[in-house]
């Protein structure tokens, strides 16, 4: 049987976690690369008994197929069904799948509310990167805010805008969350969401589907009213949101690239990050590291863990 591990990408899994392996009786192969080919991953994981997945490579079927040894996945993230699209296959194969739940929830919680602020308050327009010296902006206390997807990341976007005293505090999720309904936290329709909220957070995994939101939806939002995402670019139909921001009813901030056409807009309307970065901190890293490492341990000694997800 196969004692080793391969490990793809370099953000992820540090010294002290590769100590831990070998420790338990395991040899590494990384392969540092963020976007591993399907034809680099076929060649990569004939061999091998555990895969820690550390890049934003897509896990296909094909992969699955060709892996001759393999035990067990772990994925560095929440949202393994976006990267793990082999995932049945994997099932069928007796292939554990893990992932890191909640690791980088902060991080990214941090990182949407300093998006929604900075745009709230205009601040790359006002400062050296605009060309406004002046503005009278809006104040969280005046607005109300909706989030759409109240798993871990939306339930800290949620506790942050409230304890920044917010006006209201709406979402919408597929399960309701009684704990959050607590804190004055009111549950509504998406619909509702949209409709009411002067800032929308959408929080949702990839996995909801592509064009999530598009111009029927769009149509329901108020005049200026803010779109956060830091979810998946997909969920969004990119040419209903151009319309609406080209003709200045709504504004948006995103986190990852958006088409040329986004570039013309003003910084008032749009801002979007250079590549998806919500997620990247220091100890965001390090506690996926530290999760993954211990369910590869769990799935390959003993076919279970507290995050198995197949």
């Amino acid at each position: 049987m196969s004692k080793t591990i391969l490990i793809t990408d370099s953000l992820f899994i540090f010294a002290e976690h590769e100590q831990k392996l070998r420790d338990a009786g395991y040899e590494i192969e990384r392969l540092n690369k963020p976007a591993a080919t399907e034809e680099e991953l076929i060649a990569a994981i004939k061999g091998k008994a555990g895969y820690i997945l550390g890049g934003v490579e897509k896990v296909t079927e094909k992969i699955i197929d060709s892996a001759d040894e393999l035990k067990a996945i772990v994925f560095t993230g929440s949202d393994w069904k976006a990267f793990i699209p082999g995932h049945e296959s994997a099932s069928k194969k007796n292939i554990s799948i893990a992932n890191a739940p909640g690791a980088n929830s902060y991080a990214v919680g941090e990182y949407a509310l300093t998006l929604m602020l900075a745009m709230m308050r205009n601040i790359f327009e006002l400062g050296r990167t605009g060309t406004k010296d002046f503005q009278t902006t809006h104040s969280l206390s005046e607005l109300t805010v909706g989030i759409i997807g109240m798993g871990k990341i939306g339930t800290k976007v949620a506790m942050d805008v409230k304890n920044l005293g917010a006006k209201k505090v709406i979402y919408f999720s597929r399960t309701r969350k009684p704990e959050i309904e607590k804190m004055g936290i009111e549950y509504t329709l998406m619909d509702e969401v949209l409709k009411q909220s002067d800032v929308v957070f959408l929080l949702v995994p990839k996995s909801t589907g592509d064009d999530f939101l598009g111009a029927k939806d769009f149509g329901m939002m108020k005049d200026k009213a803010l779109l956060v995402n830091i979810a998946s670019r997909s969920l969004v139909n990119s040419d209903a949101l151009f319309q609406e921001l080209s003709n200045g009813r709504l504004r948006a901030v995103q986190d990852g690239p958006a088409d040329e056409r986004f570039k013309g807009l003003p910084l008032s309307i749009w801002f979007n990050s250079n590549a998806s970065t919500a997620y990247n901190t220091f100890d965001a890293n390090k506690k996926a590291s530290d999760m993954a490492v211990e369910s590869i341990l769990n799935l390959l000694s003993k076919g279970e863990d507290s995050h198995k997800v197949n």
